[in-house]
């Protein structure tokens, strides 16, 4: 068994899932990646039988009978495996004959990337719903109330005697700036649901130059904008107002989280375009995509916050509002489309995908 064992050790340098199996189904072997896959570990999964660990384990059963009875040297297919308590895994599946028969079956495992990416975009669209009819809700109990609080502080300003007014308006004073900041913020929360939807044809280059502008006029020293466009990307009917408006927020987000690397002078932010082919925006297949990124050099997302980035009043930097990502992502929306996020330190990419006639 350790002779069977360090023959398999070479596996363990592949990034890809590994796992060897006896002719009764039972597991021999799995390299380092098929334990953080499967987590567990080779001690506790040995001896076990693979279908055992999956709640629906008919297809994998299936091709390691083909398997054992020669049907095919190596056979490809994409499976969903369900695990109790547990997700369930999506992967390709590579199930391999071979010639030994202590160890007559392989199977290899690799992540379906596609597959979680969509199961990731469906959840963030439900979850997108959910809060954008909960902002609605939420903005309209708290903008009634905010004008009788706001009327009866200036009713109670006029009714103070004149040898308390000095000393008691600053009371009241507060009272009626608490009312109107929370007024805006609740107008910016209905902002999405209010303003009208003007559609016309689209250049997104233009959108790109525009927030370009405004970026350089309030940063205009220790940062550089690189743009690596396509300028073969057709316009298309968008409201171009609400994509400057998407991409400003993107765009004067990072470069607000780029402040130390502006003082030193090394500050870099960039708009890159392409086309996509074939692909799947929010559950919809499309033959064509405009796919914009906006990326930048600075620290990163917090990782306590990478996940909830748009939601609603979730906010990475002292002062911020937590708006704009959110109103950012209710607009492209707007277009059937999505955004994406990928962070680490030194490089984050905001990813607008919207689909093109």
């Amino acid at each position: 068994m350790e002779n069977s064992l360090n023959s398999f050790a070479g596996l363990d340098l592949l990034t890809s899932a590994v796992i060897v199996l006896n002719a009764n189904g039972c597991i021999v072997f799995v390299n380092a990646a098929a334990e953080n896959l499967l987590d567990s570990s080779l001690k506790a999964l040995a001896h076990q039988k693979l279908t055992d660990l999956f709640l629906n384990p008919k297809e994998l059963l299936a091709v390691f009978d083909q398997a054992i009875s020669h049907q095919f040297a190596d056979k490809r297919q994409d499976l969903t495996l369900e695990r109790a308590g547990r997700e369930a895994l999506h992967v390709h599946s590579i199930v391999t004959a071979l010639d030994n028969p202590e160890t007559p079956v392989l199977i290899e495992f690799r992540e379906n990337v596609q597959q979680l990416k969509l199961d990731r975009e469906e959840r963030m669209l439900d979850q997108s719903k959910a809060n954008k009819e909960l902002i609605r809700n939420l903005a309209h109990e708290i903008k009634n109330p905010l004008g009788g609080i706001r009327g009866a502080a200036q009713l109670l300003e006029l009714e103070l005697p004149e040898r308390q007014l000095k000393e008691l308006r600053e009371y009241t004073q507060v009272i009626i700036k608490e009312a109107d900041r929370l007024q805006t913020l609740v107008d910016r929360l209905l902002a999405p649901h209010r303003l009208p939807h003007i559609v016309t044809d689209v250049n997104i280059h233009e959108v790109c130059e525009r927030v370009r502008s405004l970026i350089v006029a309030e940063f205009p020293q220790g940062l550089t904008i690189h743009r690596d466009y396509d300028l073969s990307i057709p316009e298309f009917r968008g409201d171009k107002e609400q994509l400057i408006q998407s991409v400003l927020n993107i765009a004067h987000n990072a470069a607000q989280a780029l402040g130390e690397r502006i003082r030193q002078g090394d500050a870099m932010l960039t708009f890159k375009s392409r086309v996509v082919r074939q692909i799947t925006v929010a559950k919809v297949r499309y033959r064509l995509a405009l796919d914009l990124h906006i990326i930048d050099n600075g620290p990163g997302i917090p990782p306590e916050i990478r996940n909830r980035i748009f939601y609603p009043l979730v906010s990475g930097r002292d002062g911020g509002s937590g708006l704009g990502l959110t109103l950012a992502q209710n607009f492209v929306e707007q277009h059937m489309g999505v955004i994406e996020c990928e962070s680490r330190p030194g490089c984050t990419d905001f990813r607008i995908l919207i689909p093109l006639p």
